[in-house]
């Protein structure tokens, strides 16, 4: 049973910043997992790995393949998007703040607390450290954002301290920082602007702060001699010039260049930066700076001498220069030197490259940064994400309200200005081509994509608000729907991912849910004391069931004609009977003296088992009305039970942590599983106790079989999920719902230095945090007119559901819905290869035109590309007989990948024909194995289903305009022979 998570379902938008791996995949943190959604297919996945806290930060490189994200601890992973693998993991010194990759991909940029770190991304060159620090710049005070500049040179980061500062990756001459000031609050956004004319060229930056202020800021470059004094400076050819201290000027519109006070700063939004003026105000400093600098040249003057002795190259590095910590000065001896050492190995090629970059990179803290315009939203409440798009120069910012603004730069026009949530926005993002954006509310769990051209959503996604309570299969295991404290049933595809419709009709929690035969109708039990029944056609509820006395209901169960509805209530200790097609209360059957937490009948027999917290499982005989029939006692409670598909054998779990297995014909226990010790882990922050001697949350409280029968899955209040193999009552494997280290009872072991006076750090209340979910994780505790609990979320199952075709199975845990399905990567049958199993020997079958042998080797390697490329090389008149030749045991593979072409192939009528071909030829042998390929009959049914459609449309499109192109009228004579029939 080879099973791995697959996809998360159900889980809200808890904050963190969004993303976009192409033009129509989006990348959104899902709690400590991301989710990749295509929005073009309508598909909805998780990527592999998860983090151990909740991502905050996400970063694409810009080609789409690799991706970074970051929890809330500093730790980080690098996915490749495209083939969805977790390449490696980092560990920052600290929360990031900020995240960015360079324009060409080669390094990213994150803020750490005060500092901006650059990066080497990994992927492009083998080394044995994945990642590599190159550069480290310090703040003032925490970086809330940064950018890149287009040629890969600059970064500009937005500070808590109201400021602006650019840094230079390279180490450059005579290089003086550049800080821009004038902001009233900290910067929220920060982005340079570029000329259209030239690509890598800096025009200005544009700065955002939280008060509602943007600021456009203009960049004028230095004279052609400063920048060729300094030119000549990096080149290493002279000494300091003269001209290289004239003039660095950031200046508004009154100061120009000269000494201000601080009145003048808050009026004009201005910061001068002078040599001259940082002479006047520190003259023992620059005479400090100014003797430190002769003497390195004097340094540099010896070596040199030395050097031209030896007959060597004479290089500089590392030495400081005023004004900058990190300076080199690299003689031109070395540049011409840089290709040969490369070629040996002795140069790492991406200094290298970034020593090439230096020559040319431009000067922008030589010149002049002047505030052009300032702008105001005019909101009356703050910023609370902003996104900048630079080749349309659009500008989108979320505020508190809920409201976002769009706006054409730098005109600063309002193009659309709207209110799509309660609460504030947390996260805004353009996708490449600037159509669409994408918002997120955490607070809300709100996830919106709007095409802003159409002003139309392309996406309205809200998970369940709470923890999720139930979960129930269709019968084709095609849907999926949930119920949880959100008071709300949702329906889900469970191939896209993708939730369909919501039902809100109940007004308490959802408890229990369950699909009737033929995929029509979804039923659901809640504690507002009422039974509902959802017609899946036309999306109402038709059906409600109610008590003669108010009561709550916790457990649902329904006959395999689905004509009899039986519910366990809570309060009362009696199980419920109506009928379905009239609505009406058929029986009310007591003797529980507990709540009834389980209900299920018979896939057999028509009997009923009932399980309750009075020790006891009760079966009931409901058609024949004689009540309670047998009763199987405990020495524990009940909390749940299970009927194996053939209605032999009889599950019930207890709160000392075992699982009894009765048989229900002859009323004996057969067997009896252990497994206090196998879901026994995880200490909760207010154990006393260690996680091994702690006595809490050691039973199963719900229990499933498998489609065969043979293995059952058990989970709890715990971090594990246990499969056993029933016939020999061992444990088989644990599954690990969560590693988020923010969650109750997913540690082992507990920090001592966590522990205070006051209780565990974790469970004090900080009210200066800005963290989204504590906001989110606080809501729904304690009861109504209370204060809020400082409590944790605790990880735990409450519901596991396998479906019918036995390929998936679902848990409903506190994050959300986990859906495992089997993993066809795993298997591995060492019969199927051979010697001749190779892509050699395929290509050389297709060669020789031997189409059948090449077909049935490549279904035997199971590569997808060479299965594609022996598939297409068949000619069409021979697919009749190489469908023949084709091996029962390899149809499920072969109607798999054809299933997989079908989205990015041309030769639409090619693989039809095939799918004609497999079903004539093995036609009863697919009906033989209905169980084991309906899964891939009706996910090859739903892709030619969706190209019907898509065919259908552009079709009666060119018919229309086909019959409209033959009804216009002929084409006139020429004017000259119409002249010459008139004379």
């Amino acid at each position: 049973m080879q099973y791995k998570e697959s996809n998360l379902l159900g889980a809200p938008f808890r904050g963190g910043s969004l993303a976009w791996a192409s033009p129509t995949q989006l990348l959104l943190p899902l709690g400590s997992r991301v989710a990749l959604t295509d929005l073009k297919l309508s598909e909805s996945n998780t990527l592999p790995g998860q983090h151990s806290g909740y991502v905050a930060r996400m970063a694409v490189s810009p080609d789409g393949t690799l991706m970074l994200s970051v929890d809330t601890k500093g730790r980080a992973l690098l996915f490749n998007v495209r083939r969805r693998r977790l390449l490696h993991r980092l560990r920052f010194k600290g929360p990031v703040s900020a995240i960015k990759f360079s324009p060409d991909g080669s390094m990213f940029a994150a803020g750490v607390g005060k500092l901006v770190q650059v990066w080497r991304t990994p992927g492009y060159r083998r080394q044995f450290c994945a990642f590599h620090l190159l550069k480290t710049f310090v703040a003032q005070d925490t970086v809330t954002c940064l950018d890149w500049s287009p040629d890969n040179d600059w970064i500009i980061a937005g500070t808590r301290d109201l400021v602006c500062k650019l840094f230079c990756v390279h180490r450059l001459p005579a290089y003086h920082p550049v800080t821009l000031s004038g902001h009233r609050d900290p910067i929220v956004g920060v982005y340079f602007t570029k000329d259209d004319s030239s690509l890598n060229s800096v025009t200005g930056a544009y700065s955002v702060s939280r008060d509602g202020a943007l600021f456009h800021w203009q960049f004028q470059q230095a004279s052609p001699e400063v920048l060729a004094s300094l030119e000549a400076l990096a080149a290493g050819g002279s000494e300091e010039p003269e001209v290289v201290a004239d003039t660095v000027r950031i200046a508004g519109s009154k100061t120009n260049g000269t000494n201000f006070s601080k009145d003048d700063a808050d009026d004009d939004f201005t910061v001068v930066l002078n040599p001259e003026d940082e002479e006047n105000v520190n003259k023992g400093k620059k005479r400090k700076m100014r003797l430190i600098e002769k003497a390195r040249k004097k340094k540099l003057r010896r070596k040199r001498e030395e050097a031209e002795d030896e007959g060597k190259a004479t290089t500089t590095l590392d030495e400081e220069t005023p004004g900058s910590g990190e300076e080199a000065v690299v003689t031109g001896k070395q540049e011409q030197d840089v290709s040969e050492q490369q070629e040996r190995g002795f140069v790492d090629p991406l200094k290298a490259e970034l020593q090439e970059r230096k020559l040319s990179c431009s000067r922008l803290d030589k010149g002049r940064w002047e505030l052009s315009k300032k702008h105001f939203f005019l909101q009356k409440t703050s910023v609370t994400s902003c996104s900048y798009h630079p080749r349309l120069n659009l500008l989108v910012a979320g505020f508190a309200t809920g409201t976002f603004g769009l706006y054409q730069l730098p005109e600063f026009t309002c193009l659309h200005l709207l209110s799509i949530s309660r609460d504030k926005i947390t996260s805004a993002a353009f996708n490449e081509t600037g159509n669409w954006l994408a918002f997120g509310c955490a607070k809300l769990g709100q996830l919106l994509v709007w095409e802003w051209r159409s002003e139309t959503y392309v996406l309205k996604q809200q998970g369940h608000y709470f923890d999720v309570n139930c979960v129930a299969y269709s019968p084709d295991s095609q849907l999926l729907a949930t119920g949880a404290d959100d008071n709300k049933l949702k329906v889900w595809n469970n191939s896209t991912g993708f939730c369909f419709v919501t039902f809100t009709e109940h007004t308490n929690a959802v408890t229990a849910v369950l699909f009737l035969s033929g995929n029509r109708a979804v039923v659901s039990a809640s504690l507002d004391g009422t039974v509902r029944a959802f017609d899946l056609m036309r999306y109402r509820n038709f059906r409600t069931f109610t008590t003669p006395a108010p009561t709550q209901f916790i457990s649902l169960a329904a006959d395999q004609s689905g004509e009899v509805i039986c519910a366990g209530s809570l309060d009362t200790f009696q199980i419920y009977v109506w009928s379905m097609k009239t609505g009406r209360l058929l029986d009310m059957l007591s003797g529980h003296d507990g709540p009834v937490y389980g209900l299920a009948f018979s896939p057999t027999d028509e009997l009923l088992a009932s399980s309750s917290w009075d020790k006891s499982v009760r079966l009931w005989d409901v058609f024949k009305g004689k009540g309670g029939i047998e009763t199987f006692s405990h020495t524990h409670e009940v909390l749940a039970l299970a009927y194996r598909p053939d209605g032999k054998q009889l599950a019930c779990s207890t709160l000392d942590g075992s699982i009894h297995l009765w048989d229900p014909l002859e009323g004996v226990l057969t067997f009896t599983i252990e497994g206090r010790r196998d879901i026994a882990g995880g200490r909760l922050m207010s154990d006393r106790r260690t996680a091994a001697n702690s006595s809490s949350g050691k039973a199963f409280n719900t229990i499933a079989y498998t489609a065969d029968g043979r293995y059952l899955l058990a989970g709890g209040t715990s971090k594990y999920i246990c499969l056993y193999d029933v016939s020999e009552q061992v444990l088989l494997r644990r599954f690990q719902i969560s590693y988020d280290m923010s969650l109750d009872g997913v540690r082992d072991m507990l920090n001592s230095k966590n522990m205070t006076d006051a209780g565990p750090l974790d469970m004090i209340d900080d009210d200066d945090s800005d963290d989204e979910r504590f906001d989110f994780m606080g809501k729904g505790q304690g009861l109504p007119g209370t204060a809020k609990k400082n409590t944790r979320t605790s990880v735990r199952t409450k519901c596991l559901q396998i479906s019918p075709t036995g390929r998936s199975w679902a848990a409903a845990t506190c994050e959300g819905v986990l859906v495992f399905s089997m993993d066809d990567d795993l298997i591995f049958d060492p019969t199927d290869l051979d010697v001749d199993v190779t892509p050699e020997f395929i290509e050389e079958a297709m060669l020789n035109k031997q189409h059948a042998r090449a077909v049935v080797l490549s279904l035997r390697l199971k590569e997808i590309s060479i299965i594609r490329r022996s598939i297409e090389a068949v000619p069409l008149n021979d697919i009749s007989t190489v469908a023949r030749f084709i091996p029962l045991t390899y149809l499920g593979t072969l109607l798999g990948a054809i299933n997989g072409f079908l989205e990015s192939t041309p030769h639409l009528e090619f693989l039809l024909e095939w799918c004609q071909e497999i079903c004539v030829a093995h036609g009863r042998a697919i009906l033989a194995k209905n169980k084991q390929l309906l899964p891939l009959l009706r996910s090859l049914q739903k892709s030619l289903t969706r190209l019907h459609e898509d065919l259908s449309s552009v079709c009666s499109a060119n018919q229309y305009l086909l019959q409209y192109v033959c009804s216009a009228p002929a084409v006139a004579p020429d004017l000259p022979q119409l002249r010459l029939t008139s004379q």
